[in-house]
Parts: C-alpha cells; structure tokens; sequence
C-alpha cells in the first residue's frame, strides 16, 4: 500500500511552484532553452544557404525616364523614322553625280605651250583653258589670206577689162549700124567681151575659194586656243606645257588626248538603285531625304526626277534620278549618299540648312 501510495503521488501534477530557494533556478530555464533553439533554426538555415546553388543575380533596376525626356525623344524618331508601312521605310544607297561633265581635249594636234586652269578653278563659256603651238597654223592662214587678196586683185583687173570690151563693143555696134564697122570688127569685139565674161566669171569662182580656204584656216588657227564649252569647275588636269596633244591617242606615244575635265555644278544630281519589287511605289515627284555619308547630320529634302526605264538584271534593280532642292559646295560629284523615300501626304522634316 506504501509503494502503490507513492507512486500515485509521483503521477500528480503541482498546480503552484513552490516558493523558496528552489523556483530561482526555473525562471532562467525558458529563456535559455528558447535561445538555443534560435541558434540551432539560424545555424540550420546558414548551412542550407552554403549549400545551395547560387541564384543568378537580379537585374539592377532601370529609372523610367522623366515624362520630358520621353517626349523630346519621340519626338527625335518621328523626325527620323517614317510611320510603319510607308514609303518612307524605303532606303536607297547611291551616289552624287553630274548631268554635264566634259573632259576637254584639242580638236588638232600640237604641243601645249601654255596651260591656263588648275584643279578647282571656276571657268566660265568660252574661256581659254589652254595654248598650242600656232607658229605653223599661223603661217597657213597668212599665206591664205594672201592668195585670196591675189584673187581679189585678179577679179578686179578682169572687170576692168571687161568694162572696156563692153565700151568698144558699144561702139562697134553703132559704127556697124551706119556702116563705118565692118563685120568682122563688130564679131572681135563681140569676142573679146565673151572671153573677158568667162575669165571674169573664173576669177570670181576663185576668188571664193580662197576666201573660203582662209576662213578654214583662221578657224584652224583658233583651235589652237582651246577654249571652255560650258560654265563650271575644273576637278582635273591632265596636261602640261610642253607636251603634245591630239584628237586621237598615237599608239606607243606620249601624246594625250585630253587637257583637263570640267563640271558643271548646277547639274549635280543623285542616282540610286532601287530594288525592282519596290519601284511600284515610286513616281515621278516623290519626295525623299537624302543623307551624305561626309555630313551625316545634315539632311537634304528633294524629289524624284525621274525613273530610268531600264532594269539590271544582274542586280534586279532600276536607277532612280533624284533632285535636290539646295546646291551646296560641298555637295561633289561621285560623293557616297543615302536616300530615305517619304511618302507623298507626309511633310517633309528635313531641313537643309548646315547642321
């Protein structure tokens, strides 16, 4: 019954600790037990951490840009990069050229005794560019001029000697018709006047041949001077004094056939190729923007003159002529150059004004 009772006593559950010395040690046990389960939970996870895989790294964030930015920046696009759908998303690539470029060459031979122009000089119609040797042409057209005066000395003689043919002729007529001339007078005067006629009618024949034989050679004389067809900028020279020049090349020598080249600025135009499946949408009109590779900032507005009606079939292509509305110095031939086609409703945002 003891032990039954004791071990009835040990299964109670104490509703109140006891006070005294005892209880002190109790209310450090919790706090104690609690901090110990805090470093096991924190230990756990720095292990889990150390052996996990490594996450990628998060992006850092991007600030939105300030509603003004955002605006003056559409704003950019619009003015650069038409609306989809478009003809302004048809680009080109093409060159600067010009309508009228000459390389002047003599029209007779002779060696170059003075050249006149020098790369990037402006000549205008007409203008001398170089001097041949004349010495000889000069000569031939003296000794024309010479033999035409001979033929005009010579018309002048036979005049006058027809006008006294005619005087006797006169003359013998009247005596012959109150019978103081005889037949035979009256038929030698007759004679005489005829002949002169016809020496006469010789001398004057020759007389326009020599004259004509002087013109062609004074004009021989003044291609000797060669002179500029047109206006505009000579961009090479490709003679120099003392050498001889030619109309035509002399195999194996050294004669050249061209003095220097001009251009004439006013005609610079552009020529690009332009894929064949969209020149459908292109006519005559059609304005663009063009874009130099040497002045990238700097946008040209202009218009399509023309659509060459020709294709190439190598490249499946067709060359498009385009104007520009400003002439510029520093728009030069064979310049690379990019042409942006803008539709036909949409205004033009280029501005040709120097960036």
């Amino acid at each position: 019954m003891d032990d039954r009772t004791r071990s009835l006593r040990s299964l109670m559950i104490e509703r109140s600790p006891p006070a005294g010395p005892s209880s002190r040690p109790r209310r450090w046990l919790l706090p104690a037990v609690g901090s110990l389960i805090a470093l096991i939970v924190v230990g756990s996870g720095v292990v889990l951490w150390l052996g996990s895989p490594m996450l990628p790294a998060q992006a850092p964030a991007v600030a939105e840009p300030s509603p003004q930015i955002a605006q003056s920046d559409s704003t950019v696009q619009k003015s650069v990069a038409p609306a989809p759908g478009s003809t302004g998303s048809l680009i080109a690539s093409g060159y600067v050229v010009a309508r009228r470029k000459a390389t002047i060459a003599a029209e007779v031979t002779g060696k170059v005794v003075d050249l006149l122009v020098d790369e990037g000089m402006v000549v205008q119609a007409g203008q001398v560019l170089a001097r041949l040797d004349d010495v000889l042409a000069d000569k031939d057209y003296a000794l024309a001029q010479a033999r035409a005066e001979a033929s005009e000395a010579a018309v002048a003689a036979i005049a006058a000697d027809l006008a006294d043919a005619e005087r006797i002729l006169n003359r013998t007529q009247t005596l012959s018709g109150k019978n103081y001339a005889t037949e035979a007078d009256l038929t030698k005067a007759q004679a005489r006047a005829g002949v002169l006629r016809a020496q006469l009618h010789q001398a004057e024949a020759q007389l326009a041949a020599a004259r004509l034989e002087a013109q062609r050679y004074g004009e021989v004389l003044g291609k000797h001077r060669i002179r500029a067809p047109f206006a505009g900028v000579v961009v090479d020279r490709s003679a120099q004094p003392g050498e001889m020049i030619s109309p035509l090349s002399a195999g194996g020598g050294f004669t050249r056939t061209g003095i220097c080249t001009i251009v004439d600025m006013d005609s610079i135009e552009i020529e690009v190729d332009v894929n064949e499946a969209s020149i459908g949408r292109l006519h005559a009109g059609t304005r663009v923007e063009a874009v130099l590779d040497a002045y990238p900032d700097w946008r040209i507005p202009g218009a399509v003159i023309a659509i060459v009606p020709t294709a190439n079939r190598e490249k499946a292509t067709v060359k498009v002529r385009v104007g520009m509305d400003v002439k510029d110095a520093r728009i030069l031939p064979d310049m690379a150059i990019k042409v942006t086609f803008l539709d036909d409703g949409a205004p033009t945002t280029a501005r040709s004004d120097s960036p």
